[in-house]
């Protein structure tokens, strides 16, 4: 199978679907004739195809300065946004009084799940694409995301709504223009966008390395990016599944994949991945580039689109509602956890760690999905908290840094 006719959405009346790819196929397989840095599998066995993404990055940037005389090498900022659904018009909020308070630095690389894949094309791009992220999030509703497919066809299918006004609302957002900027930050630059969806096969988290898909000169990257999108805030069982194909020689298979929150609610990049895999060992500059990297100061930015803990709640006695009070605690729970493991990365990689999450204070109830008037109070306590100076802390929430060889027993009076 060619082109982008056979990524799909899921469709109603039990949808049927190619077997999925083979373990023993993987190293073989090719997605549309892309590059075979396309993407990156977060279960520890594409490290060192990470590795050499980063590597010839560095390079792209070192050749950018030596040509321009632009000093993009001294230090790296990196950004990684959350999922949280309408959450995310708190990210949103921050970006834009980020960029007024003049000192949003130019990432070097954005990663992105769920809503937080939805942010990351803005982020990326920069302040120019602010007032186009300010709309996404501040005049959508229920309406521009989703369609009721009604109980009797949800049951009888893969999902409760069909997601067409998200694909539309995403297209018009991921023009060949668009593609093309990305592309030129990839290439010229050595900037680097990744978005996570779950391969629910596996399953497994997967980073799509949408700079370079941008950059390949794929017709159909537009469209391919924009449905990698939109797997990526596909919450199973509301959203149907995005079936990405995959071949190896004449045999094609497919791929399930979901929000990328079914794995991981932030990633940057997985444990597992290290200096061994991140510095050269081999090549004429190998020594040179070990050193920049060595010396590099790098800060990490994460956006929590959610706060910390939940609310009291009376929980019926019921199947649904038990179920349904469990799965969002769980959801809540891991997503601190991956909090958590980003901070024990950057500490073990000396990177500057800075997280910011919506307060505890804030008690707006949610009417129904997608709820605009929400949406934008959330919008403008992001920007508060930002231009208050309150946005960023230096480790996850719930942490206490004071070690306990520090702690006093009270005295006695």
């Amino acid at each position: 199978m060619t082109g982008m006719a056979s990524v799909a959405l899921g469709g109603c009346g039990a949808p049927s679907r190619l077997a999925s790819l083979p373990e023993r196929l993987r190293g073989t397989s090719t997605f549309y004739g892309l590059p075979g840095d396309t993407r990156v599998v977060l279960d520890g066995t594409d490290d060192a195809l990470m590795g050499r993404i980063a590597v010839e990055a560095l390079q792209r940037e070192l050749a950018y300065d030596e040509r321009t005389g632009i000093k993009l090498t001294d230090t790296a900022d990196y950004l990684a946004i959350s999922g949280g659904g309408e959450n995310g018009a708190y990210g949103a909020g921050i970006l834009t009084a980020w960029t007024e308070t003049g000192s949003r630095p130019t990432f070097k690389a954005v990663t992105g799940v769920s809503t937080g894949a939805l942010i990351a094309p803005f982020a990326f791009l920069g302040p120019s694409y602010d007032a186009q992220l300010e709309r996404f999030y501040t005049t959508i509703e229920q309406s521009d995301v989703m369609i009721s497919r009604g109980l009797i066809t949800a049951v009888l299918s893969d999902s409760m709504y069909d997601p067409s006004p998200l694909l539309r609302t995403i297209r018009s957002v991921i023009t060949p223009d668009t593609v093309a900027a990305i592309g030129r930050e990839y290439s010229e630059k050595g900037r680097l966008f990744f978005v996570s969806t779950a391969n629910l096969d596996v399953p497994v988290g997967v980073l799509w390395n949408i700079g370079s898909i941008a950059a390949s000169g794929n017709r159909d990257a537009p469209e391919l990016i924009a449905k990698i999108l939109l797997a990526s805030a596909s919450i199973p069982g509301a959203f149907p599944p995005v079936m990405i194909d995959a071949s190896a020689g004449t045999e094609h298979f497919q791929e399930m994949h979901v929000d990328g929150g079914t794995v991981a609610q932030v990633v940057f990049y997985p444990p597992s991945f290290s200096g061994k895999e991140l510095l050269p060992s081999t090549g004429d500059n190998a020594d040179y580039l070990g050193r920049v990297i060595l010396k590099r100061k790098r800060r990490l930015y994460v956006i929590r689109n959610s706060r910390p803990g939940s609310d009291l709640e009376t929980v019926d006695r019921s199947t649904l509602k038990i179920a349904g009070r469990a799965i969002s605690t769980l959801i809540s729970t891991q997503g601190i956890g991956d909090l958590y493991q980003l901070y024990t990365i950057a500490q073990r990689d000396h990177i500057d760690y800075n997280v910011t999450y919506i307060p505890a204070s804030f008690s707006e109830k949610l009417r129904q999905p997608f709820d605009r008037q929400y949406m934008n109070k959330l919008y403008q306590l992001g920007r508060e908290t930002m231009k208050a100076g309150r946005a960023w802390s230096k480790h996850p929430p719930g942490y206490d840094p004071t070690p306990l060889s520090q702690v006093r027993a009270p005295t006695a009076t």
